[in-house]
This record gives C-alpha cells, structure tokens and sequence, in this order.
C-alpha cells in the first residue's frame, strides 16, 4: 500500500509540483540566511574584523604577491604591506585633521556668518546663535542625564570600532602571509571526495571578492582625481589631503562620501566664503552623480559580474539589514554568492544532448569475406 501523499502528488500538474518544490528550496535557504545574520549580529565584534580581513586582503593581495616574488620574506611582505596601508590612511588622516585645525576658528565663524544671513534673510526671530548659547545652561540642565549617557555610550561604540579596526589589521597581516596554505587547510576541513569541488568554488567566491575591492579602488581613485581637481581650481587649501579623505572614504558606500564631501565643502567656507563654499558643493554633488549613476553600476556590475540594478538593490538592502558595514560587505558578498551558484551550475549541470541535427552518414556494406 504506497502513502497517500506520494498519491496526491500525483494528481498534480508537474508545473505545480515544480513550483512547490522551489518554494520548499526558497523557504529553507531564507530561513539559514536569516539564522545567519542573526548569529553574526549576536557575535559581530568577531565576524565584522574577520569579513574586514577578508576584504583587505583581497584588496592588499597583488602588492603582498609582487613582494614575494622579489624574493622578500613572506612575514617581512605581509609587515610591509599592513605598513603602508595604516601610513597611507593615517597620512591622509592627519593631514586632513591638521588643516580643519588650522582652520578651525574660521569655520566656525563662517557659519555663524551664514546662520545670521539665513535667519535675517527669512526674518525668523528668536533663533540666532545668541539665543541658542543664552538656552544652552538650561538645555543642559535640562538634557543633561541624557547628553551624559550619550556620550559614555559614544565612547564605548569608538572603542569597539578601534578594537575591531585593530584585530582586522592583524587578521590581514596573517591572512596574507599564510594565504598559500588556504588551499591546503581547506583541503584538511572537508571531505576528500568533495575537497577539489569546496575548492573551485572558494577560489570563484573570493575571485568575485577581489573584483569587487578592484572596482572600488578605481572609482575612489577617479573620485578623488575629479575633488581634488574642482578644489585646486576653487583654490581650497589642503585640496591634495581633502582629495585623500575622500579615497578613503569612498570604500564605505554613500555615507564616506557625504562625510569627506562635508569636510571639504567647510573647509571651503572657511578660507574662501560662502560663494566659493557653493561652487565646492556643485563639484562634489557631479562627482557623486557620476559616481552613483555612471561609475558604481557600471564597473562594478563588469568587475563582480552582476547587473547594475543588482548592485544598487544589494547595497539598498544591506543598508536596512545592518547599515552601514551592510552596505559595506552586501556587494562581495552577494557577488561571491552570486559565484558559487555559477560555479556549482557548471560543475552539476546534466550533459547537453548531442547534435542531432545533421543527418546521419550511410552505413557502408559489409565487405564480402569471399572471392569474386
């Protein structure tokens, strides 16, 4: 006597069958994605360097393997290459932090400056800088319970990241001076009929990776290039460090770039008014138009091999799911996901059938075995 389900399975259209077992596969692979996340947000001050070193060292990768094959030593390469990343970013850093020191009284008058402007041009009474610093006791008192609590949970958050920025600078430099053993320890991790196969497809996902940190590079370079430009043109002190920040910056999607942006639009204001401040606007909103419309689908659609759509519907939802480090790592990661399945398609995919389309040759008679 066969079940009843294999039974009433039958007495559905194969169409129908199909789609419910899609469903069934739709179903189980949100439902580990969602534990996934869930599990990385709980342990997130581990994962979030661990997915950093990945991607610094898919980023560090050629110059650590251009080291080595000029005969430096594997741990003296991976030492040189985490030392010229932390120079680069704390050289930009510094210069940059330097100039809005310099400048920081000038900005701050500028902008009070351009508060009254607005406040006497719209005739809006009451709300100049004056009136705010004569509230600021009572605000204060006010407030203060909160503004405190805010601040201690502020201090821990930048202590966290500080750790983290840390642990992942170390995580990279052991990820490259050990990257030629991955193979092997991955090897050692699974089963030895399916090793080759784990294999491929780590080799697919973290090429994905790399093309993805490739095209952020160079559109960070060609920003910087086209804001470092437009302010030495404007005449903006510190255009070469402002353009620096703005490099970093670009490798955290949408928000480094308002940020480096802000800081040289200030800046700007500071030393060269309000009218020069404007024009320093127009050029990084172009710049970020070209880049969120031009640059970002295009060469990181051809670089992760995705749709530009896509791109921009992954960052969008990485953004919802965990902010900004979503933004950050929802684009490699989809990409590499997106290199799995391409690659288990190819290894799994049922032969094609041989072409039949040609007609098949005559057969030749036996020969004849006897003499004429």
């Amino acid at each position: 006597m066969q079940p009843l389900l294999p039974e009433a399975a039958r007495l559905l259209p194969e169409p129908v069958r199909r789609l419910a077992a899609w469903c069934v596969v739709l179903l189980l692979v949100t439902g580990v994605v969602v534990v996934g996340i869930r599990l990385c947000a709980e342990f997130r001050t581990a994962v979030v360097p661990v997915l950093l070193a990945l991607l610094g060292t898919a980023l560090l990768g050629p110059l650590y393997r251009r080291l080595v094959k000029a005969k430096v030593n594997r741990s003296v390469a991976a030492g040189l290459t985490c030392t010229a990343v932390v120079g680069v970013v704390g050289g930009a850093a510094y210069i940059v932090v330097a100039a809005l020191i310099d400048s920081g009284d000038e900005i701050i008058s500028s902008l009070k400056r351009a508060a009254e402007s607005v406040a006497e041009y719209f005739g809006a009474a009451g709300t100049s800088l004056d009136d705010l610093a004569s509230n600021a006791k009572e605000l204060l008192s006010k407030f203060g319970g909160t503004a405190a609590s805010g601040v201690i949970s502020g201090i821990s958050v930048v202590g966290e990241a500080i750790a983290m920025a840390v642990l992942a600078l170390l995580l990279v430099f052991f990820f490259l001076r050990d990257s030629h053993r991955a193979t092997g320890v991955m090897r050692a991790l699974v089963p030895r009929r399916s090793a080759e196969s784990v294999e491929v497809v780590a080799r697919r996902a973290y090429q994905a990776v790399e093309g993805f940190m490739r095209g952020t590079t160079f559109i960070a370079f060609i920003d910087a290039i086209c804001i470092t430009v437009g302010l030495l043109v404007l005449d903006v002190p510190g255009a070469v460090g402002l353009g620096a920040l703005v490099f970093v910056g670009a490798y955290i999607p949408y928000l480094g770039a308002v940020l480096s942006g802000a800081v040289a639009i200030l800046v700007a204001l500071a030393d060269r008014g309000f009218v020069i401040a404007l024009w320093a606007l127009g050029v990084v909103l172009a710049v970020q138009v070209l880049e969120g419309h031009v640059l970002q689908p295009m060469i990181q659609s051809r670089m992760v091999r995705m749709h530009p759509a896509v791109v921009m519907l992954t960052i969008t939802a990485g953004a919802s799911v965990a902010g900004v480090l979503g933004m950050l790592f929802a684009v490699p990661l989809t990409a590499a996901a997106f290199g799995v399945v391409a690659e288990l398609r190819d290894r799994h995919a049922p032969p094609s059938p041989p072409d039949t389309t040609e007609s098949p040759s005559p057969k030749e008679p036996p020969e004849s075995s006897g003499g004429s």
